[in-house]
């Protein structure tokens, strides 16, 4: 989609949009690219390579597709997907896809609690999993009344029926649901910053509309000989939709490898033994790769392009990427809801440390007031994109009220604060609202707190961000208990733990502050801004004492 210019300017002026009116990403993804040619590159956690055409994910996702509509899912129908990085992950996206359905990603570590509330919440009818999430949907099946079929890729278990027995009967032909480019395809739970998590509702535009901040960044992707590699999960946007999905798409081979927890050396072995030209690396990634020193297989990478967001980078991460690899990071911006719309691209353009970049050619972003005016350059305002905008969501899953506040006119509001300077790069300076970064990942803290507040011990509790050297922010949080509890540090590893299951390894807090009350509003809202500039003003003391 993206043809370079001589400058950016000349790249954006340059730029048209090319958004038939019927599209659909499972086929475009698949079945109109060559038959031979390599899709996946899947390496397991002892080693072991196996490759996928894309004739291979053409036969196993139609296949899927016969055997979704002969359990009785139809067109509109959502499908969980809690799966890792792994070849039936992609087969279950497109089959999906080409189906008609909505498909809803799902974190693999999510707990019990978690995933009950975006199925329900999503009202999904089927779910595809492996023996680890099948564990965990077995202690909520009874609570999941619009759950009638569960897939589970590990064989036959509790409540499950073999997903490769089924998928090996079914006939091969299948033909692919008429949809447009506007029809409903995918829904990606945002992070919970207020309230509870929200279903970001995306049309099949959306793999269209993140070409450009694709490309961008990755220095106009696709290159002869490129491949692409991420460690962040599938689940997430920025695993699916800025790697797997728009590599496919360009007919570019995609490295599937996730272990349970990121060795910053292995990611280096890794990135050397598969010859990887390009990569989307979370901040937090990098600053754990740069953490480690010199690697011996830093040497024998090739890469092409390194990519990065969800967390400013600095001018010493910067340099270090120059240093290890020869090149320069480029990071980009932004959201579940409108995604990849600002970005940075060393090839054509100065890249300035702290920046997120330049908007992406294609899409209108601006500094406006909470009028929805746009501010003169170097003005703070809200970070806002226009609309309309292909890559923009369709709205919040059946939640009119929670889309009408998104927007300030055709404005998308992004919840981020930032300024503009003269030259049109966008500087980040904060959020609205009580957004945690850490590790890279969003988290909005009321999800956190509704699970402390289920541990017997819990009256309240209120959770921030604090300062972390290598994740950004780690989870704090502040809680009054009940009666007849003692706040002893055994209890506070018993909370821990408890978050840790039942939400997610990076969702549980590491600091646990016992305190007697919380602040509050007239109203009884929990008052998170002045817990922050306690906590401030309490690790200054301690720094200059």
């Amino acid at each position: 989609m993206l043809k370079k210019g001589r400058s950016y300017q000349d790249t954006a002026t340059a730029f048209r949009w090319h958004v038939s009116t019927s599209y659909n990403i499972g086929v475009d993804i698949c079945d109109r690219q060559p038959a031979t040619a390599t899709a996946l590159i899947c390496r397991s956690a002892r080693g072991a390579v196996r490759e996928y055409s894309f004739g291979d994910l053409k036969r196993m996702s139609n296949k899927l597709a016969n055997v979704l509509a002969a359990k009785g899912l139809r067109r509109g129908d959502r499908v969980g997907i809690l799966l890792p990085q792994a070849p039936e992950t992609a087969v279950a996206h497109i089959a999906v896809y080409k189906s008609g359905m909505i498909a809803v990603p799902l974190f693999t570590l999510f707990g019990a609690d978690a995933l009950e509330y975006r199925l329900r919440t999503s009202g999904c009818r089927a779910l595809i999993a492996d023996a680890n999430g099948l564990s965990k949907v077995a202690m909520i099946r009874d609570r999941l009344p619009d759950l009638k079929l569960v897939l589970s890729i590990d064989g036959k278990g509790p409540g499950a029926e073999d997903y490769h027995a089924l998928v090996a009967r079914a006939f091969e032909s299948f033909q692919p649901a008429p949809t447009r480019a506007d029809d409903p395809a995918l829904i990606i739970f945002t992070s919970g910053t207020t309230g509870p998590p929200k279903g970001a509702l995306h049309a099949h535009r959306v793999l269209l509309g993140h070409l450009p901040g694709v490309e961008l960044p990755h220095e106009f992707f696709p290159q002869k000989g490129d491949l692409f590699w991420t460690p962040a999960d599938w689940a997430w946007i920025g695993g699916l939709i800025d790697v797997l999905l728009p590599s496919l798409h360009h007919g570019i081979p995609v490295l599937a490898y996730r272990a349970q927890k990121f060795d910053p050396e292995e990611a280096f072995r890794l990135l050397a033994r598969h010859r990887v030209r390009n990569a989307f690396m979370p901040p937090t990634a990098l600053k754990l790769m740069r953490g480690i020193g010199h690697s011996p297989h830093a040497a024998d990478c090739r890469l092409r392009s390194i990519g990065s967001g969800g967390e400013t980078l600095g001018e010493e991460l910067l340099a270090w990427g120059r240093e290890t690899f020869g090149l320069t990071i480029n990071e980009f911006y932004g959201q579940t809801e409108c995604n990849l719309v600002i970005g940075n691209c060393a090839g054509l353009m100065e890249v300035r440390a702290g920046s997120m970049g330049r908007a992406v050619p294609g899409h209108r972003v601006g500094i406006v007031d909470a009028d929805g005016n746009e501010l003169p350059d170097g003005t703070e305002g809200h970070i806002a994109v226009k609309r309309p905008d292909p890559v923009m969501f369709l709205g919040y899953w059946n939640d009119p009220e929670a889309t009408a506040r998104k927007f300030v006119g055709d404005w998308l509001l992004t919840g981020d604060r930032g300024r503009r300077d003269a030259e049109g790069y966008f500087w980040y300076v904060g959020r609205d609202d009580d957004v945690i970064t850490s590790a890279s990942y969003r988290i909005g803290p009321g999800e956190i707190e509704d699970c402390l507040s289920r541990h017997m011990s819990v009256a309240m509790a209120a959770v921030i961000g604090v300062p972390d050297p290598i994740r950004t922010q780690s989870i704090k949080a502040f809680i009054v208990l009940r009666p007849g509890y003692e706040g002893t540090p055994a209890l506070s590893r018993e909370i821990q733990d408890f978050v840790k299951t039942r939400l997610a390894a990076h969702e549980y807090p590491r600091e646990i502050e016992f305190v007697s009350a919380l602040p509050m509003t007239t109203t009884g809202k929990i008052m998170r801004g002045e817990l922050r500039a306690r906590e401030a003003a309490r690790r200054q003391g301690v720094q200059d004492g």
